[in-house]
């Protein structure tokens, strides 16, 4: 290689010295699934229903005395966490038991929260 094509590769790269390549990113569907995922979990009464079945399956009026909330919204955000592929419902007899797909989404969850306890920083 010639000093003057040394040159021209030094000119076309942009890395500044001593900097990382970027890291390898996942397939255009898998961002997009993973942006469904997040959006998903973007509301606050979601994000407390996913608390609360962090540790055991749930059923919609247990959801309801937890949070506070009416059964009618408590149903709107499961059809949207369940639409997400977040939370899965098994019917036994009349009710229907929500949990958590796996504890990947648990551990989200919980690290926001943890995040945002901690407050804003300088």
């Amino acid at each position: 290689m010639s000093i003057s094509d040394a040159d021209d590769l030094h000119a076309t790269e942009h890395v500044p010295s001593g900097s990382r390549p970027p890291a390898a990113l996942p397939s255009k569907d898998t961002l997009s699934a993973a942006g469904d995922i997040l959006r998903a979990l973007a509301a606050p009464v979601r994000i407390a229903i996913v608390l609360q079945l962090r540790d055991a399956e749930r059923c919609v009026h247990e959801l309801v005395e937890a949070l506070g909330v009416t059964q009618p919204l408590i149903s709107q955000h499961l059809r949207v966490l369940k639409s997400a592929g977040v939370v899965r419902g098994e019917r036994n007899g009349r009710e229907v038991f929500y949990r958590l797909v796996d504890d990947h989404l648990a551990h989200i969850v919980i690290d926001a929260v943890a995040h945002a306890e901690e407050g804003p920083r300088p």
